[in-house]
């Protein structure tokens, strides 16, 4: 009998994890290191704020009360996320796509969010070029926001092959593989919103 999450074509390697989940975790690795770089760069600029009449950092327009929330939406996601895998495992297949989609939903309210308190300061004058420090803020939260983006994308992607049939009980893992990469993009958030937003 083949156990659930593995199919007759999942190659391991020798420490017993897939190849698939192997090489996601290579990824995630090396994406740890370009957002080390992002966000020791922010806190090299934080504090510049550049000459001119604009001359508040990002730190001075925080809506901290509307971040907070959104990052309180992007944070359940997880939670979905986990439902979702436990759904694949049980072979429950509507519940897999519900919680995925769910957990789509939670991911574009947070876009959503993130584009709304852009525009808010791109109104207030405050663009990527304005200064360094608004530079370090709009490359580290835009990229968070691009693999926001992705995993959202991969979400859907996945509850699209759910409903071709493509994704049986046997491949478990690879619903498992998408939660790995959601799970990362939450913790790096977590990270960048108290590094960003909470420490002054």
């Amino acid at each position: 009998m083949v156990p659930a999450g593995h199919d007759d074509h999942t190659h391991v390697t020798s420490t017993g994890v897939s190849n698939e989940k192997l090489a996601m975790w290579v990824f995630l690795a090396s994406e740890c290191l370009l957002f080390g770089g992002l966000i020791s760069t922010f806190l090299i600029y934080k504090n510049r704020s550049g000459d001119g009449a604009l001359h508040q950092t990002p730190h001075d327009l925080y809506d901290l009360a509307f971040t907070s929330i959104s990052s309180f939406v992007l944070l359940m996601s997880s939670l979905t996320m986990v439902l979702a895998v436990s759904a694949i495992q049980r072979g429950d297949h509507r519940a897999l796509r519900t919680w995925l989609a769910t957990t789509a939903l939670l991911g574009s309210v947070f876009i959503a969010g993130q584009v709304y308190e852009f525009k808010e300061f791109l109104n207030a004058g405050y663009g990527f070029t304005h200064s360094p420090a608004w530079s370090a803020f709009f490359a580290l939260t835009g990229f968070h926001g691009v693999h926001v983006t992705l995993g959202i994308i991969m979400l859907l992607s996945t509850i699209g092959l759910s409903l071709s049939g493509r994704i049986g009980n046997a491949q478990a893992e690879s619903v498992e593989i998408v939660g790995l990469y959601w799970h990362f993009v939450d913790v790096i958030w977590v990270i960048i919103f108290t590094v960003v937003y909470l420490i002054k």
